[in-house]
């Protein structure tokens, strides 16, 4: 993930993106840019730089106060708590997404919350996605997953869409790709013949807010954990720990 391997033993870093001119974005017009952080040696007579692939972190759900607070927003509350974690303001409009840019780490990162409501979600990360060029290894999808229990977290490299509405407009913007990271963010199953949509949108019990909550605090480390080490063996753990987080021995 490191463009350049060389680094220097003391150095001023410093983080380049682009100019925003305007808060709102047609991407048709707009030439793809990159983000990047550069760390130049003061030491040195010849400058030394290290490049990092920037990660683009896309929380999944539904605009408005309406559905603040719901089962199938989890994905904003987890953008919510990183750029809060990460000082990372969410101030911009671009790609019909709300967007924050800053880094975890020295790592650049793209927060965005997509404002098309979840169906269409991959009408904002297609073209964020282009626009910054990140890789799709380096797209993190973060979305509530019903066949996890509630409060229980899972990050994984790649996989389908799960009949999930949300994931599968992302794939269509991705060229039907699959190959992308996803942390999932377990609400459960809806009790007895309770309609599907219905559970979703529905807010949490108390127990059910207490649980999610603590999932989205040890959310913020794994994702620090993710943009700085990859699919380490610390991410192993972390899904390991998850599985069996309600059935300690």
């Amino acid at each position: 993930m490191l463009y350049a391997v060389s680094s220097p033993k003391t150095c001023n870093c410093s983080i380049s993106y682009p100019r925003i001119q305007s808060p709102f974005f047609h991407q048709k017009h707009l030439a793809s840019t990159r983000l990047r952080v550069s760390a130049a040696s003061s030491a040195e007579a010849n400058v030394v730089k290290i490049e990092y692939t920037p990660w683009l972190i896309v929380g999944l759900g539904n605009p408005g106060n309406k559905y603040h607070g719901t089962r199938h927003n989890v994905g904003f509350e987890m953008i919510d708590r990183i750029s809060q974690a990460e000082g990372i303001l969410m101030n911009t409009i671009q790609s019909k997404a709300l967007v924050g840019i800053g880094s975890i780490g020295e790592v650049p990162v793209l927060l965005a919350k997509p404002q098309t409501y979840m169906n269409f979600s991959g009408e904002s990360v297609g073209p964020l996605a282009a626009y910054y060029q990140v890789p799709l290894r380096h797209i993190l999808l973060v979305y509530d997953e019903m066949s996890l229990p509630n409060g229980v977290l899972r990050i994984q490299p790649k996989g389908g869409h799960g009949h999930h509405n949300g994931v599968k407009s992302v794939m269509e913007h991705l060229d039907g790709r699959r190959e992308f990271p996803r942390f999932c963010i377990g609400v459960g199953n809806p009790p007895g013949t309770m309609d599907m949509k219905a559970y979703l949108l529905q807010k949490f019990s108390a127990l059910e807010r207490e649980q999610v909550d603590a999932a989205l605090e040890q959310g913020i480390e794994a994702a620090r954990t993710l943009v700085l080490e990859g699919f380490s063996s610390r991410i192993n753990r972390f899904n390991l720990g998850q599985k069996y987080k309600y059935h300690k021995v």
